[in-house]
């Protein structure tokens, strides 16, 4: 008989995409779903870059350079400095989607075997590029009384051991939307100094921040060699199905080891390539007009959810995602029986289940990600809808 690797079989579905088979039946019994269970923007991709893409005239569609176009890397630096991250062309290699960047990290910073450090909750697919690389993810938990600040280095410090070789944080965070502050920044810089571990930085919402300053880990000084970006333009530019990223580093040796990835999977896509090199030149302010939206949509939702009662939700700092901690038994089980057997006006929503967001088992059975993606008429709506249901569950607690 034939049988699957472990690999596949520990590869984790992913906790986003997981009920959209209960999404599609209610659709079909004609229920409208509002849709705050992916990240996937409904601001429209600048016309600009879209155009760009329009009017590209070449007669063979070729593979580009295993690194990306040189004319995209360089307008890339272009794009970097206006943030305060000064590197070189020659320090880019471009990506099929952030995703494709991480994956990258994994396989040329670790062996199989060897422990990634990662706050929990964290972006769902960072334990299927674990499980891709056989890396072991040592998680440590944030919580959402304290609105998953960084946790103290005391916890970092008691999980690294001989096989430890990085650290991972996105920020602003996915899914908490938590924004780390300069402070926090460099608490890891002294961790990875003092235990010379890799930092992987995932900074796909950098251009989202509602208070504060991002802090990058390249405006971390004196650890250049232990930091590598990983960014994309999915969110940034509301392009998440161009598949363009970057991975981006001054360590030469761990560019140099990359870039045999690189070459093994040929090239990134070349049509998005173009679309992002055309929204380097965007206006300089085209960011906040996006910013403010996103803005608005978090304050709607947030003094929604903490107006329920028996609901928490911490106000984030950036992205474009919420956590709510709700009177449930099981977000799972919740989370299934919003779509397959609730409706309020025949209408519903679509949550992810925090539980695929913590490597941690037995966590996040209280919590939901919410993404504000949608407009705030609609965010109303499934709010309303939440409230109902709340009432209405014969789970509650």
């Amino acid at each position: 008989m034939l049988t699957i690797s472990n690999r596949g079989l520990q590869m984790p579905a992913s906790p986003i995409r997981k009920l959209v088979p209960y999404a599609e039946a209610a659709k079909k019994k004609g229920t409208k779903v509002y849709h705050l269970n992916i990240g996937q923007p409904d601001i429209e991709t600048p016309p600009q870059c879209l155009d760009a893409v329009r009017n590209s005239d070449f007669k063979v569609l070729e593979y580009s350079h295993s690194a990306g176009n040189e004319s995209y890397r360089k307008k890339l630096v272009q794009y970097y400095k206006t943030v305060g991250i000064d590197v070189t062309h020659e320090q880019i290699i471009i990506t099929t989607g952030g995703s494709e960047a991480i994956i990258f990290g994994f396989m040329a910073c670790m062996d199989a075997g060897d422990e990634v450090i990662i706050p929990e909750p964290f972006y769902a697919n960072y334990n299927g590029f674990a499980v891709e690389a056989g890396v072991i993810v040592k998680p440590i938990t944030s919580s959402i009384e304290t609105g998953f600040a960084l946790p103290p280095i005391e916890d970092f410090e008691k999980s690294i051991t001989s096989k430890t070789k990085a650290i991972v944080i996105c920020n602003p965070n996915n899914p908490t939307g938590y924004l780390y502050s300069a402070a926090e920044m460099e608490i890891l810089k002294q961790l990875i100094t003092k235990y010379n571990l890799y930092l992987f930085a995932d900074e796909a919402y950098r251009e989202f921040c509602y208070e504060g300053t991002h802090t990058s880990a390249m405006h971390l000084t004196g650890v250049d060699d232990h930091v590598v970006l990983m960014d994309t333009i999915s969110k940034r530019y509301s392009a998440c199905g161009g598949r363009i990223g970057a991975f981006v580093t001054k360590n030469k040796a761990l560019l140099d080891a990359t870039m045999k990835l690189a070459q093994a999977r040929l090239s990134p896509p070349s049509f998005a390539q173009i679309l992002g090199e055309a929204a380097v030149d965007l206006p300089a302010d085209y960011f906040n007009g996006t910013r403010a939206e996103y803005k608005l949509r978090r304050d709607t939702i947030v003094n929604r959810l903490n107006a329920i009662p028996g609901v928490f939700c911490p106000n984030p700092g950036g992205a474009f995602y919420a956590m709510a901690k709700l009177p449930i038994d099981d977000s799972d089980k919740f989370c299934q029986w919003l779509l397959e057997s609730f409706n309020y006006n025949n209408e519903t929503v679509m949550l992810a289940p925090a539980t695929g967001f913590y490597s941690t088992p037995g966590l996040g059975k209280q919590e939901v990600r919410l993404a504000y993606v949608i407009n705030v008429n609609a965010i109303n709506a499934a709010m309303d809808c939440l409230e109902k249901a709340l009432e209405e569950y014969p789970g509650r607690v």
